[in-house]
């Protein structure tokens, strides 16, 4: 099970951090999806080894770093939608958004983990199975570092005039967007998509709270 945490704090951190320099690269629309994961998610790594403060998790800045850079080449209204599940049309445009904020500030936690733990990791890229012009793919990868290898698998999407987006992935066999589902129907038997939005309202507030008792 901590072997899971492990993996999965790595594998949010490697998607969500990669995509910026995804985008700003300008690289031609040719380039495989393949080839974009493995020589983003290298750069990445390589940014964590050698910067203090993101491996130290400091909050502010993977705030800064994510609202910056990261979310605008995600999918996170449809990675969002997806893990609330068939209420999600039953909510507000406002409850909406609320829920994708709520959202992103448990992936920033997440990815605050992440960081203390990168070491030597490094990406293997698995053969791409996908036609030319497929617009939805599944790109499959393993993180070689210390211990056994870590299977990481990014699902990507391309829509015109977007390009290449990540709504979803995939570790050790286990999906974000289906973790959080089962996760979120809980709370939304119980209380409807206002019972979520309070329950994820109180985790965010007991994740800040953990770190400044530690100061």
């Amino acid at each position: 099970m901590q072997r899971r945490t492990l993996a999965t704090v790595l594998a949010a951190f490697s998607v969500c951090a990669a995509l910026p320099t995804w985008a700003q690269a300008a690289t031609p629309a040719t380039e495989a999806p393949d080839a974009l994961i493995k020589r983003l998610s290298t750069d990445v790594l390589e940014q964590i080894q050698q910067d203090p403060a993101l491996k130290k998790g400091d909050m502010e800045r993977i705030s800064a770093l994510v609202d910056r850079q990261v979310m605008p080449y995600v999918n996170f209204r449809k990675m969002t939608s997806a893990a609330v599940g068939p209420q999600w049309r039953q909510a507000s445009e406002a409850q909406r958004e609320q829920l994708q904020q709520a959202f992103k500030g448990m992936l920033i936690r997440t990815y605050a983990g992440a960081l203390s733990q990168v070491n030597d990791q490094k990406l293997v890229v698995k053969p791409l199975r996908a036609a030319p012009g497929d617009t939805d793919v599944l790109v499959r990868t393993e993180v070689h570092g210390r211990g056994e290898p870590v299977q990481l698998d990014f699902r990507l999407e391309k829509k015109p005039g977007e390009g290449w987006k990540v709504y979803n992935f995939n570790v050790l066999g286990v999906w974000l967007v289906e973790t959080y589902r089962t996760q979120f129907a809980q709370e939304l038997s119980k209380g409807g998509i206002d019972g979520l939005l309070a329950a994820l309202s109180s985790r965010t507030m007991q994740a800040e709270v953990a770190p400044a008792a530690q100061k």
